[in-house]
């Protein structure tokens, strides 16, 4: 059975399968400073599935790594940075847990939109991320080191995040109305 836990920062090994699994399956090297910026900063936006029933029920076998913070100084933004499962347990709707249990955590927090970028050619995180809500921005060339291109998606949440930002700070929205 996977179960879904938020990250415990003071577990040092889970921060290491954090970045074993991370590394594993993004096309982007990360630093360590990179993961301490959204673990320090935002341990609540990050979670972790565990199978209970696996040989090793206390390793991390998917993760979500996100944050939140002010927009241009107008809306709360949210930001999926990194989303990893093992291989061998793809295909069973880990990712989407996790990425369910983070958009709650942020919604709930008051963000008011949702943005990530990921890979053109990464249909599987495509396919996952437009069933659930996500829309294609912009595409972004050459985004990656490996020059890969990157669509950027977003979620809007509330009614802030459809419309532009140089009409905020005149506009009085409703923090109870969400866009379905």
């Amino acid at each position: 059975m996977i179960i879904y836990k938020p990250l415990d920062l003071e577990n040092l090994s889970h921060f290491k399968q954090i970045k074993k699994l991370i590394d594993a399956d993004l096309s982007e090297p990360y630093s360590i400073y990179v993961y301490r910026y959204f673990l320090n900063r935002w341990p609540e936006l990050a979670y972790l599935a565990f199978d209970e029933e696996g040989n090793e029920p206390d390793i991390p076998i998917g993760c979500v790594v996100c944050k939140s913070e002010t927009h241009r100084g107008r809306r709360m933004r949210g930001y999926i940075g990194m989303l990893a499962v093992e291989s061998g347990y793809r295909g069973q709707g880990i990712a989407k847990t996790l990425v369910t249990k983070s958009i709650e955590k942020m919604a709930k927090d008051g963000c008011d939109e949702i943005m990530l970028e990921t890979e053109v050619e990464n249909q599987i995180a495509l396919n996952l991320y437009e069933n659930m809500g996500f829309l294609r921005m912009k595409r972004m060339f050459r985004y990656y080191l490996n020059e890969g291109d990157a669509y950027k998606l977003i979620l809007p949440l509330t009614e802030k995040s459809c419309i532009r930002t140089t009409f905020l700070e005149d506009f009085a929205v409703d923090p109870n109305l969400i866009v379905n």
